[in-house]
């Protein structure tokens, strides 16, 4: 994940993981060290595409992480395949990064769990786009947590 920065200093590159919905695509990224999922937004494919430019030309991106939906017995479902076509999309536009899906079962209801718990109000907690942003934020802890 270190990458050589135009001073000869080593910088780190960001994991960025992405949820992916029909209305809403949430993204997390981490931190430089790799340890911590920091929300950056929900944005339609238009401008996830620019945010993946913007995150992958200051800070460097070393792989995304796809959401891949799964139902509760590991079976392929109707999202399924949209995310299939989704993560071939994506290679095709970055060719240079790495992508990898990754089981993002329950990460929609974790979210929920979560925001509900930071005391966020039930308004707030239903804004758009909040629960597909800590849903992104779920995906990346979770896939850090394993990777270590």
């Amino acid at each position: 994940m270190e990458r050589q920065t135009r001073t000869g200093s080593t910088a780190y590159r960001r994991l960025v993981a992405i949820d992916f919905g029909s209305k809403r695509i949430g993204v997390a990224k981490s931190d430089p060290l790799g340890m911590f999922a920091q929300p950056v937004g929900t944005f339609d494919l238009d401008g996830l595409y620019a945010v993946i430019e913007r995150i992958s030309r200051d800070d460097g991106i070393d792989r995304l992480v796809v959401g891949y939906p799964l139902s509760d017995l590991g079976e392929a479902n109707r999202m399924t395949g949209v995310v299939d076509r989704f993560v071939e999309e994506l290679r095709a536009r970055f060719p240079s990064l790495p992508v990898e899906k990754v089981d993002e079962h329950r990460s929609s209801r974790e979210a929920r769990h979560i925001l509900a718990g930071s005391g966020a109000s039930r308004k707030q907690r239903n804004a758009k786009g909040r629960v597909d942003t800590a849903a992104a934020c779920v995906i990346l802890q979770n896939y850090l947590d394993s990777s270590r």
